[in-house]
């Protein structure tokens, strides 16, 4: 029984808690308790602590600053001003004057909850910091029309933790000073709406609507109120003006939202959305403005790249423009029927910087106003051959190790699908060098080239040069420029990188922006190496046969004594365009000229902006690329700036190799006989120097003579001869003229001869020498050859731009008329047409260089 007894009350020992348990457990209680509290209190004096922090140098509620937008200075390329935008230009309403539509679809836009909230939104700014947490900070704002106010009004466009706390004060501090009504008069008063008059901003509704309606803002309707609202979100993506399919998208997306929330009915939803952009816009005119062309530029790249307004912020901004230079584009576009052939006819171009990528001028384009379409940044048209270096030849010599000499047979080909393609002149040329198939712009050897190279990595070379090429719509028609299409801008970045080693940097207008509270951001984009210094080299030194050669495409654009190269590009209408319009069957639809020096790169786009009857190029209009790039390239390029020539590239015989590659392809060492006992004779009445020779008669048959001069060491126009006669017009008295004569034939070119005739102080020549005393330059340096056939427009082996090709490469037939035809510029002048007296084709050539002492030739076209 004791035991049983123990057993019980030990049992019931073990079932009773212990008297020390509970206290210890309320003493643990009250240690979270109190650590809770502390880390609580802790965390409050910290936020409220960096919250004063934040907010200890936010800028005070100051009343002009809520009045008047601050306005930028510009600054060109030397730090001098060139524009200040943002001045005052505004029509300032009331609160009871803005329309009820107006206030109705600003709401629902920008802040729905605008009469509810004390400045800042708590809903939208826990929704922002969700997208923030998953976007990356600054990915959404959350922003009421109170925030935007001040954040327009007082604080840099920077987004920062610091920025948007000092926002949010200010926002509750304008809330407790002025009345919601208040508020959003001052917001519609102030906000941005893309360019406008004397190439400043429009901002203010009332502005807005007499910019882009030609009405007071009391006959505002309901879809011109959407489309103003829904501006705000990106003032010059949505400019009605510039891009109106842009703005119709987003004008119905604010429609939605006004249908939402209660605004406007279904029917009065459907029936505004139907209406076309089109018709709802009335711009009123800009008056002129300096350099707006280049200003439109800048005020893009400004709200592309640094989150600022250029008319309310009050930048400086540091720009790369040349004055001089832009001058000279203004003046250009400006000129009228003695150049361009109707005042419809439109061009749009821009002049780089070749080693930095800087903008130095824009051609926006003929009777263009500041923040409308500007011609060379805003369209994209197909390129025609002038993407054959950026997508063919470049990718083949990067990827592929190819010569300049690596032969391709010119043959009717086809594409993978069977589709033919086809040469503009529908002739082929059999077995010919990239560097000939280049200089003559052959379509055949283009797409074989991207075939071999592989559209993956043709694809890739291009991207890696500016552009943006997408994998499902890359096809093998982009080889001959078959595609949606590039802007001028975009052309001109892409060739620069050939001409600086290879490296490529983004064209750019703007270097530096400097906020009001002093703090800058830098916006000069960084170098890329896009391809090896060889590749650049390699395929600078092809074009530069495109306007050097007799049988290049560019020789209009050619500037005797420039170490200069360039490439054409033409293209032409599909043929139920042409049917529906009228259009010849030659008619051309774009017309390109790109170029560059070391020092300088133009790229040049010409054309029409819509199809209308009698708006496309013929024969002579869609030479007026190559006229505007020659013109730009005389205003600034540097004559004594050359090419030179990278250790990883070998020469022989005038055709490049890739150092440490196979050379497998050097041409075949053959020479002809040179002409023989050259003398001439002056003629003081003419101006002429009369040119006899003699040369083997059984030769002479097959046999063409290229008579090339330099008069005072300035290149004049090469001649090519059938006979062994020539004459060298517009001489006089004191010129020394220095003379080579070089033999061609199928077989291949003579080492020239060269003869001297110095007219300071007598007639008589020096006695002829013979080929290895001379350094033998046969490739066209220096001399301005027309060789363009003005007959028929069609490769004939004189050097036409054969590059007027369709999607498929099909060919431009002979043109009958040219109603668009301007006359003939006084600047630039156009060069003599030299003579035609049966030069001969797919020639080789051949001469002597001194300086190797090894006999070097080039495969001319």
């Amino acid at each position: 029984m004791a035991k049983e007894y123990r057993s019980r009350e030990e049992r019931k020992r073990m079932e009773k808690p212990s008297k020390g348990t509970p206290k210890k457990r309320e003493g643990l209680l009250k240690k979270i308790i109190l650590i809770i509290l502390t880390c609580g209190l802790v965390g409050l004096l910290g936020v409220v602590g960096t919250f004063y922090y934040l907010i200890s140098d936010a800028p005070k509620l100051d009343t002009k600053k809520l009045q008047v937008p601050l306005s930028s200075t510009i600054l060109d390329k030397d730090g001098n001003v060139i524009a200040e935008l943002g001045k005052e230009r505004r029509t300032k309403v009331s609160y009871s004057e803005i329309p009820k539509v107006v206030e109705d679809a600003f709401l629902a836009t920008e802040d729905i909850r605008f009469y509810k909230h004390k400045g800042v939104d708590t809903r939208r700014v826990v929704g922002a910091v969700l997208a923030n947490i998953t976007g990356g900070f600054g990915s959404q704002g959350g922003s009421t029309i109170t925030q935007q106010v001040v954040k327009n009004s007082f604080l840099s466009p920077e987004k920062t933790i610091k920025r948007k706390v000092q926002e949010w004060y200010l926002a509750f501090q304008l809330e407790q000073k002025y009345s919601k009504h208040q508020i959003l008069e001052l917001y519609l008063n102030k906000v941005y709406f893309s360019n406008g008059l004397k190439g400043q901003g429009v901002y203010g509704i009332a502005k807005a609507s007499e910019r882009y309606f030609s009405k007071d803002l009391s006959e505002i309707t309901l879809p011109e109120a959407a489309t103003l609202a829904g501006m705000v979100q990106s003032p010059n993506n949505f400019n009605p003006a510039k891009h109106p399919k842009a703005s119709e998208n987003r004008r119905n997306i604010v429609l939605s939202q006004m249908k939402k929330y209660g605004y406007i009915t279904e029917d009065q939803f459907t029936q505004s959305k139907a209406i076309p952009m089109e018709k709802l816009i009335k711009v009123q005119e800009d008056e002129s403005v300096k350099y707006h062309s280049f200003l439109d530029v800048v005020i893009d790249e400004v709200e592309k790249n640094g989150d600022a307004n250029v008319y309310t912020d009050g930048l400086i901004i540091e720009t790369t423009l040349d004055t001089k230079a832009q001058d000279k584009a203004d003046e250009i576009i400006n000129r009228g029927k003695e150049f361009y052939p109707s005042d419809e006819f439109q061009t749009g171009f821009v002049l780089t910087d070749t080693k930095t990528g800087e903008i130095k001028a824009v051609g926006a384009g003929r009777n263009t106003t500041s923040g409308g379409l500007n011609f060379s940044t805003d369209i994209k048209r197909q390129p025609g051959s002038t993407i054959k270096p950026v997508l063919d030849y470049g990718p083949a010599i990067q990827n592929l190790k190819w010569s300049t000499n690596h032969q391709i047979v010119d043959e009717p080909y086809q594409y993978s699908d069977g589709t033919p393609i086809r040469n503009s002149d529908k002739n082929y040329k059999g077995q010919i060098s990239i560097r000939e198939a280049l200089t003559r712009s052959r379509n055949i050897p283009a797409l074989k080239t991207i075939q071999e190279v592989g559209l993956d990595r043709s694809r890739e070379f291009g991207n890696g040069l500016g552009f943006n090429f997408e994998k499902d719509t890359f096809y093998e028609s982009h080889s001959i420029g078959g595609f949606t299409g590039v802007s001028a801008m975009e052309m001109a970045g892409a060739y620069a990188a050939f001409g600086n080693g290879g490296v490529y940097i983004k064209p750019h207008a703007v270097t530096r922006i400097i906020y009001q509270d002093k703090t800058e951001k830098v916006l000069t984009p960084e170098p890329k190496q896009a391809m090896s210094d060889y590749t650049a080299y390699m395929i600078t030194d092809m074009l530069r046969d495109v306007v050097k050669s007799p049988s290049g495409t560019g020789g209009l654009a050619n500037i005797p004594g420039l170490d200069m190269v360039g490439k054409t590009g033409t293209t032409n209408y599909p043929d139920d365009v042409k049917a529906k319009y009228g259009f010849p069957s030659n008619a051309t639809r774009d017309s390109w000229f790109v170029g560059y020096t070391p020092d300088v790169t133009v790229s040049v786009w010409t054309g029409y902006e819509k199809n209308k009857k009698d708006h496309y190029l013929g024969q002579s209009s869609v030479k007026i690329a190559k006229y505007i790039a020659k013109d730009m390239l005389q205003e600034t390029a540097n004559s004594s700036s050359k090419f030179q020539k990278p250790d990883s590239v070998v020469e022989i015989r005038d055709e490049l190799f890739i150092k440490g590659e196979k050379m497998d392809e050097v041409p075949k060492d053959e020479l002809l006989e040179p002409a023989q006992k050259v003398t001439s004779k002056f003629d003081e009445t003419t101006g002429n120097i009369l040119l006899n020779w003699q040369y083997p008669s059984d030769l002479l048959p097959s046999t063409t003579f290229e008579v090339s001069y330099e008069a005072n060491k300035v290149a004049g126009q090469t001649q090519k001869v059938q006979g062994t006669t020539a004459t060298i017009s517009g001489i006089v008295p004191g010129d020394i003229v220095k003379i080579k004569i070089v033999a061609t034939s199928e077989e291949g070119k003579s080492n020239p001869v060269t003869i001297t005739v110095d007219l300071t102080s007598a007639v008589e020549p020096t006695t002829p020498t013979d080929d290895d005393t001379q350094t033998g330059d046969d490739n066209g340096s220096g001399d301005n050859d027309d060789t363009e056939d003005d007959n028929d427009g069609i490769d004939n082996g004189n050097g036409t731009d054969d590059g007027n090709e369709d999607d498929n490469g099909d060919p431009i037939t002979p043109e009958t008329t040219d109603p668009n035809k301007p006359t003939v510029p006084t600047n630039p002048t156009k060069p003599t047409k030299p003579q035609e007296n049966g030069g001969i084709k797919n020639s080789t050539s051949f001469y002597l260089d001194s300086e190797m002492n090894t006999k070097n030739f080039r495969v001319l076209s």
